[in-house]
């Protein structure tokens, strides 16, 4: 079996991914998902799990990722209880940390800080979320769950909806969905369409895309219909977000004019923008797609860390494996 192409790589921007990259990485997250007894691909590794703004999933997936591969977990997620508190830099942080670990996983309200990190730090890092900027991580399990529940990511139509100026997860997955044959279809108040920087990207692609005011104008040609809040911590004016937070909502009612393979997904947490009863549908899909985040970074995990990690049992088990590592080599 060859060797791993993405071992102590950085994952700062999903742009840095080519396609077959983004293909190795879900295969390698479908047969760990799928693996019948636990593996232990990072045991005796160590994760710096540095949160410097609040999450639930991104951290928690991370950390149970790391534990579930026999790895193990420092860090914290609330800054006030280290030195950046008495004014230490970044930089200087950085470079200590990535002392006492293997990988760094790293979310931090400024643009451009994993970038930063990258540079300094004596392991890989992982951008877990810079400001507006980008959540590759999220990008990946979202990829992943598409191809889950519509068995394939290309000729798919995807509604991206809510806050796209400021949601780094869109920004994320529309970059990566350009390598895809995709139609988007953008949904949001004109204050929080998506940037232009994104659009242009897309259109030199070749990507097909639209702007809508409602989610009704394209519910019955998708097959997913991506949810995203809209970020109250984006806003500098209350009364901006009191005026704009409920701007694109669905219910169950809603959902009368969706085709049967429609699915739902949002990157968490809601606010107003689901309502709880559109979980009882078919097309609810959120939940199962938090969870997948769990195999997605496990995977990340082992691909940063383990340069054999293909000579694994669980791999060999499959010729896919050997096939997009082929094709990869062929490639460079």
């Amino acid at each position: 079996m060859k060797n791993n192409p993405l071992f102590n790589k950085n994952i700062i921007s999903i742009k840095d991914l080519s396609k077959d990259e983004l293909e190795l990485i879900l295969h390698t997250a479908e047969c760990i998902k799928n693996a019948k007894s636990p593996v232990d691909f990072l045991k005796g590794k160590v994760l710096s799990s540095l949160f410097f703004e609040p999450s639930t999933r991104t951290r928690l997936s991370f950390e149970t990722a790391m534990y579930r591969l026999f790895g193990n977990v420092i860090g914290f997620a609330d800054s006030k209880n280290t030195s950046f508190s008495k004014g230490e830099s970044l930089s200087d942080s950085i470079k200590v940390i990535s002392s006492y670990s293997d990988v760094i996983v790293l979310r931090h309200p400024s643009e451009g800080s994993a970038k930063l990190a990258s540079e300094v730090a004596h392991v890989p890092v992982i951008n877990a979320g810079d400001g507006a900027n980008e959540h590759p991580t999220q990008t990946l399990l979202d990829l992943f769950t598409i191809k889950e529940c519509q068995g394939k990511i290309d000729d798919l139509k995807i509604a991206f909806v809510g806050d796209l100026k400021n949601g780094r997860t869109v920004h994320s997955l529309a970059k990566a969905a350009a390598h895809y044959n995709i139609r988007m279809y953008f949904v949001a108040p004109e204050s929080l369409m998506l940037p232009d920087s994104i659009c242009h990207m897309l259109k030199k692609n070749g990507v097909k895309y639209s702007f809508h005011k409602s989610v009704d104008e394209v519910l019955p040609k998708l097959d997913i219909l991506y949810m995203t809040r809209v970020q109250k911590e984006r806003f500098d004016n209350e009364k901006d977000y009191e005026n704009t937070k409920k701007a694109c909502c669905i219910n169950k009612a809603s959902l009368k004019e969706a085709k049967d393979n429609l699915k739902i997904m949002h990157p968490l947490p809601r606010v107003y923008e689901i309502d709880p009863d559109v979980d009882e549908t078919k097309h609810a899909y959120y939940f199962e797609q938090s969870a997948n985040g769990v195999f997605v970074r496990k995977a990340l995990l082992a691909l940063l860390l383990k340069k054999d990690l293909f000579e694994e049992e669980i791999f060999q088990e499959t010729l896919n494996t050997k096939e997009l590592l082929t094709t990869m080599e062929n490639h460079l």
